[in-house]
C-alpha cells in the first residue's frame, strides 16, 4: 500500500511555471487516466474504500423526511424507484470507469459531451459534493452541539476544517481511513435497529401503518414520485464511487470474478446500502414520533434518532458518547470523499477553461469554503426542496452518459466503444450528450417548479429520466455520430490495450514536462517528433502540441 512519491511534475507548455512541489501521487492523477503502475490496491481494498464513502447519515435524514412528508408506504415505493434507477444507470458507468481507469469527467467527455461540453456536467457534480458536504457537516455539528455543547456555527467550522488535512494525499490515505473505521461504524449503526426489532416488535406494525404528518396514508403515485425525486438527488453519488473505482487493478482471467464482484458491489451496488439506510432512518423516525415526548421535532435528525435508541439500551452518558462517535465517524468518512471528489471536479473544469493547472488543493479549499457558507445558511431546514431541485440536474447528466454508453456505444455503434478524453482527439462540443442533458434538465426543472401545470409537477424525475434516456440515441442517429471524434489516430503506433483488453502499461516520455506516462495518457505532438501527455495538452495555451483535425 505504500507508494513512493514520483519526481516533480509539470512544466506545461509556454514555459509556464507550476509549483515543483506538486506530485502526481499527491494529486492522485487528477486530470489523467490512472496508470497501472500506481494502481497497486487489490479489488477488495478498492471496493471497501469506495463503500466506506457511503457511510453518510444523510440517508437516515432523507428517509425520515420523505416518510414524514408522504407516509411509509409512499416513501418505501419511492425508495424502490430510486434503487432501480440508480442501479441500472450506475452499472455501465461503473464498469467503464473500472475497466478503463477513468473518472466520470473523462468518461463524460467521450460519451457524447465533447472536450469542453463536459465542463457543465463537472459543475453539476461539484455542486453535488458541496451540497452533501454541507448536509453531512450540519449533521456532525448537531452531534457536537448535543454531545459537547459546541455552538452550531462553531460546529460547522470544525466539521469543515478537520477534513482538509485528511484529503491532501488522496487515495493513499483515504483507503486506510475507510478500512480502519468501517467495522466500528457498522456496529454502531446496526445496534439500534436490531434492538428495536427484538425488544419492540410492535414497532414494525406501527412503521407500516404510519401515514405521514398529514395522516393521509395510502398509496399515491404523485407522492411516490415526489419521494423518489428527493432520493434521486443522490444519483451523482456514482461519480464519487468512480473516483475510487478508477484505481481498480487490471481485469485478468485470474482475478475476473473478484473484479466483477468488487465493481458491482462498490459501483451500482452502493444504492442497496443507501436504500437500507433510508428505510432504517424512516423506521427510527416513526418509532421516535410515537414513543418519545416531543420526538416529532427531532425525528428527522440522525443524531437524535440514534441517541434516543441508545438511551433505551445503556446509561445516558454512554448513549450520548456513542451517538456523537457514530456521527463524527460517519461524517468524516463521507466528507473526505465529498471534498476529494469536489476538488477533482473543480480542477478539471478550471484547467480546461483557463489552460492553467493550479493543483487540486486550491479547489479543495474552495469546495470546503462553499460548503461552510451553505451550513451557516442552515440548508438543513429546507433539505427536501434543495435535493428535489438538484435531482433533476443530476439525473439528466448521469442518465445521458449511461444512455450513450449502452445505446450509442454498445448497441448502435455510433459512438466509439473505447473511451477518449484527450484534447485534440475530441470535438469541443458534441450535441448528443450536451444537448440531451441540457434539454432533460431544463424541461424537468420547469416541471419541478410547476411551469407545465400542477398535474405533472410531481413527475419531474420521470421527465428527466425519460428525456435523458431517449434523446442521446435520437440525436446520435440524426447526426450520424460525426461529432464524437475529431481524430481517430493519435499518432502513436503502439497499441492502446493489452491482450486482455486492459489499457497498456507501456511508458512513454512527455517532451514538455519530461515525465514518463503510460500509453493511454499520451498522444503525438503536432510540432515535434515526440509525445505529449494529456495534462500538457490541456494546458497548451497556443495549441502548439495539439494535433489538427483529421480530414
Amino acid at each position: 500500500m505504500t507508494q513512493e512519491l514520483t519526481p516533480d511534475v509539470q512544466a506545461p507548455p509556454g514555459a509556464q511555471h507550476v509549483d515543483t512541489g506538486t506530485k502526481e501521487t499527491l494529486e492522485d492523477y487528477t486530470l489523467r487516466f490512472a496508470p497501472r503502475h500506481y494502481r497497486k490496491w487489490s479489488t477488495g481494498v478498492v471496493a471497501i474504500s469506495a463503500l466506506g464513502g457511503i457511510a453518510y447519515l444523510a440517508d437516515f435524514a432523507i428517509g425520515a423526511n420523505i416518510g414524514i412528508s408522504y407516509g411509509t408506504t409512499n416513501a418505501l415505493w419511492g425508495i424502490a424507484v430510486f434503487t432501480v434507477v440508480i442501479f441500472l444507470t450506475g452499472f455501465p458507468l461503473a464498469y467503464y470507469a473500472a475497466r478503463y481507469n477513468l473518472d466520470l469527467d473523462l468518461i463524460t467527455r467521450g460519451s457524447g459531451f465533447g472536450y469542453y461540453g463536459s465542463v457543465v456536467s463537472n459543475v453539476i457534480f461539484a455542486t453535488f459534493t458541496f451540497i452533501f458536504f454541507a448536509l453531512e457537516g450540519s449533521i456532525m455539528a448537531q452531534g457536537l452541539l448535543l454531545g459537547l455543547g459546541v455552538p452550531l456555527w462553531a460546529g460547522y467550522a470544525v466539521s469543515t476544517l478537520v477534513i482538509f488535512p485528511l484529503v491532501i494525499y488522496g487515495m493513499k490515505v483515504l483507503s486506510k481511513l475507510q478500512l480502519w473505521t468501517t467495522p466500528l461504524w457498522l456496529l454502531l449503526m446496526v445496534i439500534p435497529f436490531v434492538y428495536l426489532l427484538v425488544s419492540h416488535p410492535e414497532s414494525v406494525s406501527s412503521f407500516f401503518a404510519y401515514g405521514g404528518e398529514n395522516g393521509q396514508g395510502g398509496t399515491n403515485l404523485g407522492s411516490i414520485m415526489l419521494a423518489a425525486g428527493v432520493c434521486l438527488s443522490l444519483i451523482a453519488q456514482i461519480a464519487e464511487q468512480i473516483d475510487y473505482l478508477r484505481f481498480m487493478p487490471a481485469r485478468t482471467p485470474e482475478n475476473s470474478r473478484r473484479w466483477w464482484r468488487a465493481m458491482v458491489l462498490a459501483g451500482p451496488g452502493w444504492v442497496l446500502f443507501g436504500a437500507a439506510k433510508q428505510v432504517i432512518g424512516l423506521f427510527l423516525a416513526v418509532y421516535i414520533i410515537a414513543n418519545v415526548t416531543g420526538g416529532a421535532a427531532v425525528a428527522n435528525q440522525p443524531v437524535h434518532q440514534f441517541l434516543e435508541i441508545y438511551r433505551d439500551i445503556m446509561p445516558a452518558p454512554v448513549a450520548l458518547g456513542l451517538a456523537v462517535v457514530l456521527v463524527v465517524i460517519s461524517q468524516v468518512k463521507i466528507n473526505v470523499t465529498n471534498a476529494y471528489s469536489g476538488s477533482l471536479a473543480w480542477t478539471n473544469s478550471f484547467t480546461r477553461i483557463t489552460k492553467r493547472y493550479p493543483g487540486r488543493l486550491v479547489f479543495l479549499a474552495f469546495n470546503l469554503l462553499v460548503a461552510l457558507v451553505l451550513m451557516e445558511a442552515d440548508m438543513f431546514s429546507f433539505l427536501n426542496t434543495i435535493l428535489g431541485f438538484y435531482a433533476n440536474c443530476g439525473m439528466a447528466w448521469i442518465v445521458t452518459v449511461a444512455s450513450d454508453i449502452v445505446f450509442n456505444k454498445y448497441l448502435l455503434g455510433l459512438s466509439p466503444k473505447k473511451p477518449e478524453f484527450r484534447r485534440g482527439m475530441l470535438y469541443s462540443f458534441n450535441p448528443v450528450g450536451f444537448g440531451s442533458m441540457t434539454a432533460a434538465a431544463g424541461v424537468s426543472i420547469l416541471v419541478f417548479f410547476g411551469g407545465l401545470g400542477a398535474a405533472i409537477q410531481p413527475y419531474s424525475p420521470l421527465v428527466a429520466i425519460v428525456l435523458a434516456l431517449v434523446l442521446p440515441p435520437v440525436i446520435a442517429v440524426a447526426t450520424k455520430g460525426r461529432y464524437y471524434l475529431r481524430r481517430t489516430d493519435d499518432g502513436i503506433e503502439l497499441p492502446m490495450y493489452d491482450e486482455n483488453g486492459n489499457p497498456s502499461d507501456v511508458m512513454l516520455p512527455c517532451h514538455v514536462c519530461h515525465q514518463d506516462y503510460e500509453r493511454p495518457d499520451m498522444a503525438a505532438c503536432r510540432t515535434h517528433d515526440a509525445y505529449v501527455c494529456s495534462l500538457c495538452l490541456s494546458t497548451d495555451k497556443v495549441a502548439d502540441h495539439v494535433l489538427p483535425a483529421q480530414v
